[in-house]
């Protein structure tokens, strides 16, 4: 299990930097809209490869950061039930989900995206707006997303059953939204009687 606990460290350290970097994407993609206003408004000009590479570097920020936000174990989840159970049930109801949702839908996607990108790539498809940009670029975001995705998914896995061995601790202990809530209503009294 060392073994495998490694890999994961490796997945985990992989993804950090690359959706950390890609959260760059987001203010670059802002500048990029934010110059095409203005071009378009002061010399009243424009042109589709600028509001298509918008998309694109908007689209990347979302796909690729899409591993990095499992990692965080932020992806959005409604925990009715899943807080009233115990901690161990929660990582085994994660498990779950991680090998028989997750793993076969980023799989099977990352399948379907390898021919559709390729293909795409082998023809030079291009935008069919007026002076748009290549798709394939696009088409290779997506094919990256899920497979960075798959990765990280393996490595949720090595470290649920580590968890549930009592191998590691638990890098996301749950807090539900009222404890959270209650928490910082605390915090805030005390900042006040300061």
């Amino acid at each position: 299990m060392a073994f495998l606990l490694a890999i994961s460290r490796g997945i985990d350290r992989f993804n950090e930097i690359i959706g950390r970097g890609v959260a760059w994407l987001i203010l670059l993609s802002a500048l990029v809209s934010a110059g095409n206003a203005v071009i378009r408004k002061v010399l009243n000009t424009s042109s589709n490869a600028w509001l298509e590479l918008q998309w694109y570097l908007f689209g990347a920020a979302f796909l690729l950061a899409a591993a990095y936000t499992l990692k965080q174990n932020e992806h959005i989840r409604i925990d009715i039930l899943y807080g009233t159970f115990s901690r161990k049930t929660q990582h085994l109801i994660d498990l779950f989900g991680h090998v028989f949702f997750l793993m076969p839908f980023v799989l099977l996607m990352t399948w379907y995206f390898w021919p559709y990108f390729t293909q795409s790539f082998l023809n030079q498809e291009v935008s069919t707006n007026a002076g748009g940009l290549i798709i394939w670029p696009a088409k290779l975001l997506l094919l990256a997303g899920f497979v960075l995705l798959s990765v990280q998914g393996v490595s949720e896995i090595i470290k649920k059953i580590a968890i549930l061995r009592g191998l590691i601790e638990d890098p996301h202990p749950f807090v539900s939204t009222q404890t959270l809530a209650e928490e910082e209503a605390l915090a805030l009294i005390q900042d006040i009687k300061k």
